[in-house]
């Protein structure tokens, strides 16, 4: 037993389940989605603007931080949660996936992965040890296990290597893990794209008294009817009163379609990304403000939003700055897309509690497919 960290299931619908996890640094309300915070920032947001759009918790990375500013750096200027101004929940990844993806010249082997900085060039070793002592010095307060994703599509042979590495390395990573009031691990289910894999991963990080559990190595390039198909697998065989949470997932109708499965936590750089790059995301679906059509749209994202940018700015305007490469552009629809996240999981939530996630789910789809051309009255 965790002393300060605990979750409460309090209602359910369906396989669908609403909670709370409870930390010294707050409440995390779940179904949750944690906007990424790599570098020690949700990209182009103030921190209060990400609190005001109804985050509870945001996520680092450790792969971006123990290179840029330094592990130990952070630590001596208070920790991640003093240096970002952000007194909230923070989840760190494990570095893992970053890694395989961004580090050149990599070589795996059963200690961990070395590395030369996508940076710099300088070289890195990162351990399953290593990973649990960065999350620590910066003070995360649910810390992840060091693993190995691969990409799909990959052989099982490919697969099953990796999974059986990810279990080793979670072992010596819930043994390097720090144990403190308050604080967390949570171990992370791996076996690609096959079933028996996916099953024997998450019953052997089942017995290792793991805080939550996460599922990983999904949408890495897979259809979405295979990483479904790979939650229905998994979930039944992770504990009931422990929070899953889907890494790096996803779209909007990822989120609704692994909720409805039992997923707890999401995390995705999909909502910051997009608003730099002109899209938003609203409950009329995406709008590509890059599109001329929006001109002279003098019609707001939303009228009816709580969200200052998607609420009290015309298309129009919105469509000059991001044509002008204006930074605010850029700031106006991450926090947009930010919010609408957050407002999406709001009414999951109560949609559960009430017992209606099914009707949610298909009056959100319905409004998803009005798209861009819906009437002036947003009725």
């Amino acid at each position: 037993m965790n002393q300060g960290f605990s979750f409460t299931l309090h209602a359910t619908d369906g396989a669908a389940r609403r909670g709370e996890i409870f930390t010294p640094r707050g409440t995390i309300r779940t179904p949750a989605f944690m906007p990424v915070g790599t570098a020690a920032t949700v990209k182009a947001m103030f921190v209060k603007d990400v609190r005001a759009a109804g985050a509870d918790i945001v996520l680092g990375n450790v792969y971006h931080l123990m290179l840029r500013p330094g592990a130990e750096r952070v630590a001596r200027l208070g920790g991640l949660h003093r240096f970002m101004n952000w007194p909230y929940p923070i989840l760190t990844d494990s570095g893992g996936f970053q890694v395989m993806s961004l580090a050149k010249l990599r070589k795996l082997d059963e200690s961990g992965v070395t590395f030369q900085s996508h940076i710099d060039g300088s070289r890195h070793h990162l351990s399953p040890e290593r990973s649990m002592e960065i999350q620590h010095l910066l003070g995360s307060d649910i810390q992840m296990q060091f693993d190995e994703c691969v990409r799909l599509p990959c052989s099982d042979a490919e697969a099953e290597r990796a999974m059986r590495l990810s279990l080793r390395w979670a072992e010596r990573s819930r043994k390097a893990f720090r144990e403190e009031a308050g604080r967390a691990v949570f171990g992370i289910v791996q076996g690609g794209a096959c079933k028996p894999l996916r099953i024997e991963s998450a019953k052997a990080l089942a017995e290792m008294d793991f805080h939550g559990l996460a599922v990983g190595g999904l949408a890495v390039g897979e259809p979405q009817e295979v990483m479904l198909d790979m939650l229905e697998t998994t979930l039944p065989h992770l504990p009931v009163e422990k929070p899953r949470y889907l890494m790096g997932v996803g779209t909007p109708d990822d989120i609704i379609q692994a909720v409805a499965r039992g997923v707890d936590m999401f995390d995705c750089v999909m909502p910051t990304r997009a608003g730099r790059h002109g899209l938003a995301y609203t409950r009329f679906g995406k709008v590509n403000l890059r599109n001329s059509r929006h001109a002279e749209d003098m019609r707001p994202l939303d009228p009816e939003s709580t969200c200052p940018a998607t609420r009290d700015y015309s298309r129009a305007y919105l469509h000059h700055l991001v044509k002008a490469g204006e930074i605010l552009g850029m700031m106006l629809l991450t926090q947009a897309n930010v919010a609408y996240y957050q407002d999406l999981m709001a009414g999951l939530r109560t949609a559960i509690s009430e017992g209606r996630l099914n009707d949610f789910i298909a009056e959100t789809r319905e409004g998803w497919t009005r798209g861009e051309g819906m009437n002036s009255t947003l009725g």
